[in-house]
């Protein structure tokens, strides 16, 4: 399902960067200040190609200054983010330079996150200007053991291993915060397949990885072996990038890294050139010129000091290669980014069912039309499709969640639109019941859609019992408009929910939409109203699976 996380790139024309040469010698009328953000990593050469390049440049009669500024990918995520109203859960980050008209994080994977959940985020990318390929790390000694550097396991061997065999002992770098962890999760899952075991597969390797996550980069390498008898008991393998591995052993550690290629590259750090939405367009037009003048071999050298190859996967001269490292790696073809972006909700959405403890209320649609058959699902019902991801869900949660479970249509219980199946319960005491309830999602005959108030009842019963330091969530499945008469209006519903907000309870509201029959401006003044979540929205009902994973990641309204 999970494919390599490679995006289209833009390639320059290199007629732009020689026109701005043509003007040079001639006096300025002004400055033009283009500023860039730069990952920390490659700042420095960045700086250097563009300073160069900038002494003779001009935009009309007007100089160009380039003013460039190591910035961590995910404080400039969050920064951005929060210019978008989102939060990407990226908290305790150092300042970053503010209003910036280009940014060069490590990886692409950070623009489509943004994007995904802020449609105003809409930045130019410019290509990739620089590539580190994700590599599997593993103490020296402990890949010897599996015959490196002669013989290199292939990435789909290890991700089995490590998912299976507890004395691998593996790491990673939490993926919701840390590119290279997210691009590592991505390539181990692009190896476990696409089969019927697939999914189980992806579990354990994520429940493997969660075991010794870190939340920064720093923190997770000092996780490896520092001496010969710590082997045994140290993190013995982690996704990282070929530049985390070069300066590891940079710094003659006793057990040195050991990095482990994919062939082809499954996944590459891509270090994408965008500039920033709202730009003006002469200074784009000034930016899309420094973009031209990162190609030179002086600038691909500069990368080679830090570790980082060139964006075609080449060595510039001195590149302090890792033993058995190729000369080359040529990027993963390109996808579509709509693919790509989908791809990490659901990871992400898994890594959080996974890793996070929550207290979730899961409301269920029983009314007629969940009999309705969905011919990508091979003729199943929706109803029964639901129920299929409803034990692929549970399955997710580890010991940690809470789970309650109810359906709703018409007169469920008397008047009343819905029933509770069971209430929110420990998936660690009440599995066994958790899992029968799933079964009592069964469409009722001639049953219509008591939408409103169930929503309201929902949300109340989550909130009466909030819990402080997990995430209170309720999460509906539906496949209609509201249709129940004598019921709550919307406006009363939404009146109603708004007086309830408290902000020191916030209680997210995520609805799954299935089907065309729905109506999205209603479910979006419902989770307006309770002031947290989102509204998923899968027309082809056999996708709610993916929808959820993308919800429950989502950070929405957060």
């Amino acid at each position: 399902m999970i494919a390599a996380a490679a995006l289209a790139v833009v390639v320059v024309a290199g007629g732009s960067w020689a026109g701005y040469r043509a003007l040079a010698g001639k006096s300025c009328t002004a400055t033009e200040n283009v500023r860039v953000a730069a990952a920390p990593e490659v700042a420095s050469a960045v700086s250097a190609a563009a300073t160069a390049w900038a002494k003779d440049a001009r935009v009309g009669t007007e100089c160009v200054k380039v003013e460039v500024s190591p910035a961590d990918p995910a404080a400039m995520a969050s920064a951005v983010g929060s210019q978008h109203e989102i939060n990407l859960g990226l908290t305790g980050r150092a300042n970053v330079p503010a209003d910036v008209d280009v940014w060069i994080p490590d990886s692409s994977t950070w623009l489509l996150r943004i994007a995904a959940e802020a449609p105003g985020f809409t930045p130019t990318p410019l290509g990739s200007v620089a590539e580190s390929p994700i590599v599997l790390a593993m103490p020296e000694t402990s890949a010897a053991a599996l015959g490196w550097p002669a013989r290199t396991p292939g990435l789909k061997d290890l991700a089995r291993k490590l998912a299976t065999d507890r004395s691998v002992r593996p790491a990673i770098v939490d993926p919701g915060k840390d590119a290279t962890g997210l691009s590592g999760l991505l390539a181990l899952a692009g190896a476990a397949g696409t089969d019927a075991s697939a999914a189980t597969l992806k579990v354990g390797i994520m429940r493997a990885l969660s075991a010794n996550s870190s939340s920064i980069r720093s923190d997770m390498l000092q996780k490896f072996p520092q001496s010969a008898d710590a082997v045994g008991t140290s993190v013995g393998l982690a996704p990282l990038a070929e530049a985390d591995v070069i300066a590891y052993n940079r710094a003659k550690p006793a057990i040195g890294l050991a990095a482990l290629y994919a062939q082809p590259a499954a996944v590459v750090l891509d270090y994408p050139f965008a500039v920033m939405p709202g730009v003006d367009p002469r200074k784009a037009d000034a930016a899309k010129a420094v973009r031209g003048a990162l190609v030179t071999s002086a600038y691909k050298n500069d990368l080679a000091k830090a570790g980082v190859r060139a964006a075609d996967g080449t060595e510039g001269t001195g590149f302090p290669a890792p033993r058995s490292a190729p000369a080359d790696v040529p990027p993963p073809a390109a996808q579509n980014p709509a693919t790509v972006s989908a791809a990490i909700g659901q990871l992400l959405g898994s890594w959080t069912a996974i890793t996070q403890p929550g207290r979730l209320l899961a409301v269920f649609d029983v009314s007629a039309s969940m009999n309705a058959k969905v011919p990508t699902a091979g003729g199943l019902t929706r109803a029964e499709v639901t129920r299929e991801v409803a034990r692929q869900g549970l399955a997710l949660l580890d010991d940690r969640w809470s789970v309650g479970n109810w359906t709703f249509s018409t007169d469920m219980v008397g008047t009343r639109p819905w029933k509770e199946n069971l209430p929110i319960s420990s998936c660690a005491t009440h599995r066994p019941d958790l899992q029968r309830a799933i079964e009592k999602i069964v469409p009722k005959p001639g049953g219509d859609t008591g939408l409103f108030d169930t929503a309201l009842a929902a949300y109340q019963a989550v909130q009466n019992g909030w819990q402080a330091g997990v995430s209170n969530s309720v999460v509906i499945y539906t496949d209609g408009k509201n249709d129940n008469p004598g019921g709550l209006t919307i406006d009363q519903l939404t009146d109603r929910m708004t007086k309830l907000r408290d902000p020191k309870r916030p209680v997210r509201m995520i609805i799954i939409g299935m089907g065309t029959a729905i109506d999205r401006g209603e479910l979006e003044a419902i989770t307006k109203a309770a002031g947290s979540g989102g509204v998923f929205i899968a027309t082809d009902p056999a996708k709610i699976g993916e929808i959820f994973l993308q919800a429950i990641a989502s950070r929405k309204g957060a």
